[in-house]
């Protein structure tokens, strides 16, 4: 995709944003949009962050600390989420580089995070990962586990977790995936929720998302993983 074609995807994405919450009887301003950078280098970002964008997502702790830190030195103010799965050795590293982590799934993580949070005296928006649909090959709290994994984390941890995350699987309707992580988050008094990509990010906002992690919209087809 072409410099000027991100911008333009960049440009579309926010207008149906924009559409999917005025159907949905919301504000825009509530939706955070997370453009999802993973695979991309520099030379495909900087079009995105001239055109405004300033809230990126990376997959893997490594990709992100080898190219984000000079893009934000160029580009004060930029926010940096998570939203791949972390290990616990990268705690300290996902807690020096990101603003957000979406990927908080198990209690080794929790106490990882919650130690790093301490030592460096930053707090990142966290995320509890909701495996909705029961998937054996995905990562996440299995949804009968997840009150009881959030109240462990406050409770036992210390760890503050603000909102849920999820990722529907690819063969089923996103809706019933997004209402119950939407459920659990309501009933567990959790303001955020991370739902939501390129193929389904409307659907989600109408279900209450407040950050839709969009890449392939944006960015165009991915290069192969190194």
């Amino acid at each position: 995709m072409e410099t000027m074609n991100r911008a333009d995807g960049l440009a579309a994405v926010r207008a149906e944003i924009t559409r999917a919450c005025r159907d949905a009887g919301r504000d825009p301003g509530r939706v955070t949009l997370v453009a999802v950078a993973k695979t991309f280098g520099p030379d495909a970002i900087e079009p995105v962050i001239g055109a405004g964008q300033r809230v990126f997502g990376e997959n893997r702790v490594q990709e992100a600390k080898a190219k984000w830190p000079p893009l934000i030195a160029r580009h004060p103010g930029l926010e940096l989420h998570l939203v791949g799965a972390l290990q616990s050795n990268k705690a300290r590293e996902a807690v020096a580089l990101f603003d957000a982590i979406h990927s908080v799934d198990r209690e080794s993580l929790a106490v990882a995070l919650v130690k790093e949070i301490a030592r460096q005296v930053r707090k990142p928006l966290l995320f509890a990962e909701i495996n909705t649909g029961a998937e054996p090959q995905k990562a996440g709290v299995r949804p009968q586990d997840a009150d009881g994994f959030l109240t462990a984390c406050r409770d036992r941890h210390g760890l503050t977790i603000s909102g849920l995350m999820c990722i529907p699987p690819g063969d089923e309707a996103p809706a019933p995936h997004f209402a119950l992580t939407a459920k659990i988050a309501r009933r567990n008094g959790l303001a955020f929720l991370s739902m939501g990509m390129s193929a389904d990010y409307p659907v989600a906002i109408a279900f209450g998302a407040t950050h839709v992690r969009v890449g392939t919209a944006i960015f165009g087809v991915r290069p192969p993983a190194v």
